[in-house]
């Protein structure tokens, strides 16, 4: 600190001193902000006091300043590490020392861009760093609302709400776009695409809000990323501490734990001050935003990850067969199994020596898609009797046609397995396709929310959202409880991409999203839908099971006529083409 003033006493002393310092300040950022430089912090007193770095934040300095204005860089942060300030005090340096320098920054709302007397907003922070330094170090400056412009080297500061057309048509230096995963969905990728083209740098600054923004799918791009997480923090990771199995290890030898000190061995990195922190916070959901970098469990997850994961270890295995089933164009009878190696279809059962499924029940789900490789189309197999998955089918590029001519054959294969799909959307023209070429054993809507659950004439499963939801919530406790045995790991780690929605639905993550920067082909947890409606399918079939195995009702009694009039309800014709 005394350095500090040392060096504003020796520049105040004569205009040759003060140019030298300035010079140095001109070449080294981290030279200007550890002399000069301040921030602000409420919760000290006083709350204004010098910016003096980290080791992090240094390491992160000197990646920021190399960046600017030749590549993006992306935050991925805990909260409180200081990531916002060090970025308005790169801009703020670059500003002041460097000629025609022209940056630009965004937050959600003005407000948080430029408000006076708003400690939250991002002008109010350059103000902040700007009248602390000494005035024979400042040059002249010109600061209106949303603006700082530098008059001696033509530098500027300027400040925009981040909506979808932020900085459309500019050109700038380099671009701040700070809390970038607190966007609505929409903003954030129309600014991803109306940023691209105004500047070589882009600077994303952001702690995780899940998986379904522009924020998760910049943090996969390939583009430079500095990771500040608590653990760096001198003030946090005191008394670092983890477990395994159960069994604690100590990382922070020299912290003075107190006796009755209470670890929590759950696995994760931890320390008193996240321990205090997370006894503040209503859900895990909000530790693994702010704290953890985790943009799973920032979430409101449908499935529970630890579970998957011990499910995947427990059973999922590589499939014995793959391959593609050789069937008959005309009458769509199976004619043999092709092993290829990018084969669309996996099996976890092997075909005897003359190419046929061992005898057995069967069920099978179905969720169709386009086919125009935005999401996959996909089959599930399951064997009734021991609950256990035994066949995929997954391609994005079939039509709902053809996949009903290869689901038809399939299900021949599988000994006139029993069929259940997806009837929304292309899964119309699926089921004409079913009916047209004469396969008969299928579901029939019901009233999945019903007490008696009455079967309509309507073939196929409706995807509602109560529907959905209950399917979901179905599929999962059979997940947890074992009574379905999905060996496919793809289609388990689809699981942990399912969340809770807004109104209470549940849906895959990438399906929120309005734009898709892949390029619309990654798949968005259709194995999940089909798994599920495979088991609803096996579910079904044990029950009727389960009926008919029960003692024989004397014929002409009322419970006789009821099962009579039940059974031709399930035996609807339909008026189809042979």
């Amino acid at each position: 600190m005394r350095f500090r003033w040392d060096l504003v006493r020796l520049g105040s002393a004569n205009r040759d001193n003060a140019h030298e310092i300035w010079i140095m300040c001109a070449r080294d950022f981290l030279f200007w902000l550890n002399t000069f430089g301040w921030t602000y912090d409420p919760r000290r007193n006083p709350a204004t006091v010098p910016f003096i770095t980290y080791d992090y934040q240094d390491e992160a300095a000197v990646k920021l300043i190399q960046s600017i204005g030749v590549e993006d860089i992306c935050f991925l942060k805990s909260r409180d590490m200081g990531a916002s300030w060090l970025c308005l005090s790169a801009f703020l340096w670059a500003w002041q020392f460097h000629p025609e320098m022209v940056f630009l920054m965004g937050s959600r709302n003005e407000e948080y861009v430029d408000k006076p007397g708003n400690p939250k907003s991002l002008f109010w922070k350059l103000d902040k760093l700007l009248e602390n330094q000494p005035g024979w170090l400042r040059p002249n400056f010109e600061r209106t609302k949303l603006s700082l412009r530098n008059l001696d080297n033509k530098s500027v500061i300027d400040g925009e709400s981040t909506t979808g057309d932020f900085a459309r048509g500019d050109r700038r230096t380099a671009i701040l776009l700070d809390e970038f995963s607190a966007l609505p969905v929409d903003d954030g990728y129309r600014a991803l695409g109306s940023t691209r083209d105004v500047t070589r740098c882009r600077i994303f600054n952001f702690t995780p809000q899940g998986r379904s923004n522009a924020a998760y799918d910049v943090a996969q791009m390939d583009i430079v990323k500095i990771r500040l997480h608590w653990s760096q923090h001198p003030e946090k990771k005191g008394g670092l501490y983890t477990s395994e199995n159960g069994e604690l290890k100590i990382l922070d030898d020299n912290y003075p734990f107190p006796k009755d000190y209470k670890f929590i061995l759950d696995g994760r990195l931890r320390s008193p001050a996240y321990d205090t922190e997370e006894k503040r916070c209503a859900s895990r959901m909000e530790m693994a935003a702010e704290w953890d970098i985790d943009f799973g469990s920032s979430d409101s997850l449908f499935f529970d990850i630890a579970e998957l994961q011990k499910y995947e270890h427990q059973y999922c295995m590589a499939p014995f067969l793959v391959g593609e089933l050789d069937y008959n164009a005309t009458d769509l009878h199976p004619a043999g199994f092709m092993e290829r190696e990018y084969g669309r279809l996996k099996l976890w059962i092997r075909p005897d020596s003359r190419g046929e499924i061992p005898p057995g029940d069967y069920a099978v789900g179905i969720d169709i898609s386009a086919g125009t490789g935005a999401s996959n189309s996909c089959i599930s197999i399951g064997r009734c009797e021991t609950g256990e998955k035994v066949a995929e089918f997954v391609t994005p590029s079939i039509r709902p046609d053809h996949l009903a001519e290869v689901a038809n054959a399939l299900c021949r294969w599988f000994h006139g397995a029993y069929m259940i799909w997806e009837s929304n959307g292309a899964g119309r023209l699926f089921g004409d396709s079913v009916i047209d070429r004469g396969y008969r054993n299928f579901y029939f809507r019901q009233n999945e929310l019903s007490i008696s659950k009455r079967i309509t004439d309507i073939p196929g499963w409706f995807s509602s959202r109560e529907n959905k939801r209950v399917l979901l919530g179905m599929y999962r406790h059979a997940l947890e409880a074992g009574e379905f045995i999905n060996r496919s790991r793809e289609a388990i780690r689809e699981c942990h991409d399912y969340v809770y929605a807004a109104g209470g639905s549940v849906e895959h993550s990438a399906s929120l999203k309005s734009q898709d920067l892949s390029g619309a082909r990654e798949n968005h947890g259709d194995r999940v839908i089909a798994d599920a409606l495979c088991f609803y399918a096996m579910r079904i079939f044990k029950k009727k099971e389960e009926e008919e195995q029960k003692i024989e009702v004397p014929p002409n009694c009322f419970a006789w006529r009821q099962m009579q009039r039940m059974r031709k309800a399930e035996e609807v014709e339909y008026r189809w083409s042979e």
